[in-house]
C-alpha cells in the first residue's frame, strides 16, 4: 500500500483546545504542524504595537504588503521576532477577530497557509481549515466545547501567566462575542465542513481528544504511518 499525502484539518471556536491537540497530534505521527490561528494573532499584534485601530478597514489594511508570519522551530515570527507569547495577551485575543473579519487579511493568510501545505504532511487548526483552507484535507475534525468550559480554560492559562485583574464572567462574555463574530463574518464564517468528525471536548482532557483523534486517522485504511 502507498503512503499517501496527509493533510489534517482542525477547525473550532476560540477555546476548544485546537491548537494543544493539534501539536500533540503532530508531535505524535510526525506532521508539520501548522498555527493558523496564531497567524492572525500574530498580525493582529503588529495592528495594536503600531497603534492602528482593530476595528478601523483601512488602517488594518495598510500593513498587510509589510509584513512577514513564519513558523520555525516550533516558534511564530513576526518580522522576524519570535512572538510565542505575545500573541496570547489578553488583549490580542480581544481583537483578533475584528482583524481576522476582513476578507483582504483572509485571502493573505490563505496564500501563505496553502504554500505552506503543498510539499508537507501537515495538520492545521483554526476557523475555516477544512471549508477554506485544506477543503481537499484527508481528514477533517470540528473541536468544540460549552463556551463556559472555554472560558474557565481560558481564565486558568492566563492565570498560570500571571496576568493580573481578571474576571471569569468577562471572559466568557468576550468568549461569546468571539463566537458571534467568528459564525456571521461574511468571509469565511466558521461552521462545521463536510464530512468532518465533531468532537466535544466539554468533559475531555486533552490527552483524551488527541487518542480519540489518532484512533479515527489511524482507523483509515487508506492511511499508512
Amino acid at each position: 500500500m502507498n503512503k499517501v499525502h496527509i493533510s489534517i484539518a482542525i477547525d473550532g471556536p476560540a477555546g476548544a483546545g485546537k491548537s494543544t491537540v493539534a501539536k500533540k497530534v503532530a508531535e505524535k505521527l510526525k506532521l508539520e504542524y501548522i498555527d493558523t490561528g496564531a497567524m492572525y494573532r500574530a498580525y493582529t499584534l503588529k495592528v495594536l504595537e503600531k497603534g492602528l485601530d482593530p476595528q478601523n478597514k483601512s488602517e488594518v489594511l495598510s500593513l498587510i504588503d509589510d509584513t512577514e508570519i513564519t513558523f520555525s522551530n516550533n516558534h511564530i515570527y513576526l518580522d522576524g521576532e519570535i512572538v510565542d507569547d505575545k500573541i496570547r495577551e489578553n488583549n490580542v485575543s480581544k481583537n483578533v477577530s475584528y482583524v481576522s473579519s476582513y476578507p483582504e487579511v483572509r485571502k493573505k493568510m490563505v496564500e501563505l497557509q496553502q504554500k505552506m501545505a503543498e510539499n508537507n504532511n501537515v495538520i492545521m487548526d483554526g476557523r475555516d481549515i477544512g471549508t477554506v483552507v485544506l477543503p481537499n484535507a484527508t481528514h477533517k475534525f470540528f473541536i468544540t466545547a460549552k463556551p463556559e468550559e472555554r472560558g474557565k480554560r481560558r481564565y486558568i492559562e492566563l492565570l498560570e501567566k500571571n496576568h493580573d485583574d481578571l474576571n471569569l464572567s468577562e471572559i466568557i462574555e468576550d468568549i461569546k462575542k468571539r463566537d458571534e463574530i467568528d459564525s456571521t463574518r461574511e468571509e469565511s464564517p466558521l461552521r462545521i465542513p463536510d464530512n468532518a468528525i465533531v468532537v466535544d471536548s466539554t468533559n475531555l482532557t486533552i490527552d483524551e481528544v488527541v487518542d480519540l483523534l489518532i484512533e479515527f486517522i489511524k482507523g483509515d485504511n487508506k492511511i499508512v504511518l
